[in-house]
């Protein structure tokens, strides 16, 4: 059996469980730990029950798949904004990027993912058919297709043209302001807004 790293094994122990963490290396998870214990009890007693509340608390939207304190999230109970309109992203972190512009005032449907046969990610494994779904039963008048600008990405866009391709919808994508390959989660804000409002009719976009 190894010896540990350090004197104690609780800081041994929460060393490990920081550094678990992406992008946090053992010397950056050291620092935080060594951080907390210079805190009051009060103050990680806190912390840890935020993590432990989020964990457990936490819940999806049942319309769009956003993560949520309640059954309908916040942007999709908001009367305010426009219904006729669903932006399709491939995480929470596209709508959280997208929010950030300010450009948008539609809803939003979180696939999960994209379509990804090496990964072995079908559309069955994603929330297509529930945005299918989404279509045909709401007053939706357009879908904008904002996944990153990669293979997967243009070959789940052109899976779910196909499964709309029979409806009046009428069917975007963001403008390819975007470079090849690039994620939305990278672009800046500038860029990824003037994305959302220049965008493209799909079929123009790929003929």
């Amino acid at each position: 059996m190894s010896q540990p790293l350090y004197s104690s094994i609780l800081l041994e122990n929460a060393v490990q469980e920081f550094a678990k963490l992406p992008g946090i290396g053992r010397k950056t998870a050291l620092r935080l730990v060594l951080h907390l214990l210079k805190k009051e009890k009060s103050e990680v007693d806190s912390f840890g029950n935020s993590m432990i509340q989020l964990r457990r608390d936490i819940v999806y939207c049942n319309v769009c798949h956003n993560i949520s304190d309640t059954e309908t999230c916040g942007i999709c109970s908001n009367m305010g904004r426009d219904a006729s309109c669903i932006c399709v992203v491939e995480t929470i972190k596209d709508v959280m990027s997208i929010e950030n512009t300010q450009q948008y005032k539609g809803l939003y449907h979180v696939l999960g993912g994209v379509i990804s046969p090496m990964d072995g990610i079908g559309p069955a494994d994603l929330e297509i058919e529930s945005l299918i779904q989404r279509a045909r039963n709401e007053n939706v008048r357009e879908i904008i297709l904002a996944l990153s600008t990669t293979m997967e990405g243009d070959t789940t866009n052109f899976y779910i043209f196909r499964k709309l391709g029979t409806s009046k919808i009428k069917i975007t994508t963001i403008a390819r302001g975007i470079s090849v390959g690039g994620e939305l989660e990278y672009t800046d804000e500038v860029t990824l807004g003037r994305s959302i409002v220049n965008r493209v009719e799909f079929t123009n976009s790929y003929k």
